[in-house]
């Protein structure tokens, strides 16, 4: 039989290709550079084909370089599930899980969630990610990261998708603004010129701009922002209006701001938060469960959850 790679000169390989630096990848992986170098030798030794280009400056994937490193993935991935299947046999939303969370969510659910969860599951070792949706949905593709919890409308493709809870938007303005006179806004009397948004590959971006039928946002708005407390910000300073998620609002993201946040009246727009896994997880069970908590959490607390005002349907990306 012929020799077949380890799981630890995959490890090497993934590693170098996700840094493009020996030194980095070296001390990623705890070994010195020679011993990570010299485990990539003998992996191009034993499949026969040269998988990294190197010079003094310069570390390059091979184009079979890029392949196989896709495919380490998947093994890697799969090693990784055999091992989590053993070790939390009998033992519910246990061990390590990887969690990526959007910015847009992040700080205004998981401060109240994960104390609970921990004492709920005090086995469980979290591990967080923020990032925008789209490369925490590569990341759950790749495995590197179990789950994301995003905000839908947004195309997951094939990944398992559990919607837990919607999350209407608010209406926020500076107290002199004629809109918040009244204690709830239409729609239709927002200026959609108007509206700030943040910049582009937030989902947020895309949900605010179908909620307020911002017809020229698609094409680039005269001031777009980074995060929500910039877009806070600019509206303080008068550049215009916004609309935030009501998870912000409850979380008091507004606090010690001079600003005016009403609700939507009759057409209420939302958002959908989410749970994605890859289809093919061996953690199903742990998907549910979290899913579940997740859900329960904020029907409880009242931070988000099913509006009781008669709803829009979700904007469309």
């Amino acid at each position: 039989m012929p020799a077949l790679p380890s799981l630890r000169q995959l490890g090497y390989l993934v590693e170098l290709a996700d840094r493009l630096n020996f030194r980095e990848a070296a001390q990623a992986q705890f070994v010195t550079q020679s011993t990570l170098s010299a485990g990539i030798k003998e992996l191009e030794s034993i499949l026969g084909v040269q998988l990294v280009e190197r010079d003094r400056r310069h570390v390059q994937l091979t184009a079979i370089g890029k392949e196989v490193v896709a495919r380490a993935r998947e093994l890697l991935a799969s090693a990784r599930d055999l091992a989590e299947i053993a070790r939390r046999a009998g033992e519910p939303l246990g061990g390590p899980l990887r969690l990526g969370v959007i910015p847009t969510i992040a700080p205004f659910l998981l401060p109240a969630l994960l104390p609970p969860l921990r004492k709920a599951y005090p086995s469980l070792k979290l591990y967080l990610r923020e990032d925008l949706t789209e490369r925490l949905l590569e990341r759950v593709r790749s495995a590197s990261l179990d789950f994301a919890l995003i905000a839908l409308p947004y195309d997951t493709g094939d990944l398992l998708t559990r919607t837990l809870f919607a999350d209407e938007f608010w209406f926020v303005a500076r107290a002199d603004d004629p809109l918040v006179r009244s204690e709830a806004v239409a729609v239709k009397k927002i200026d959609p010129d108007a509206v700030l948004l943040l910049e582009e590959g937030h989902c947020l971006r895309d949900h605010a701009i179908e909620a307020c039928g911002a017809r020229g946002a698609r094409s680039g708005s005269r001031v777009e922002a980074t995060s929500l407390h910039t877009l806070i910000q600019m509206v303080e300073g008068g550049l215009g209006v916004t609309l935030l998620p009501e998870m912000a609002i409850k979380a008091g993201i507004l606090k010690g701001t001079r600003l005016v946040a009403r609700p939507f009246s009759a057409r209420v727009p939302y958002r959908t938060v989410a749970l994605v896994a890859r289809a093919t997880t061996s953690r199903h069970r742990d998907f549910e469960l979290l899913a579940d908590f997740i859900a329960e959490h904020a029907r409880r607390t009242g931070r988000a959850g099913i509006p009781a005002r008669r709803r829009s349907k979700p904007a469309a990306p």
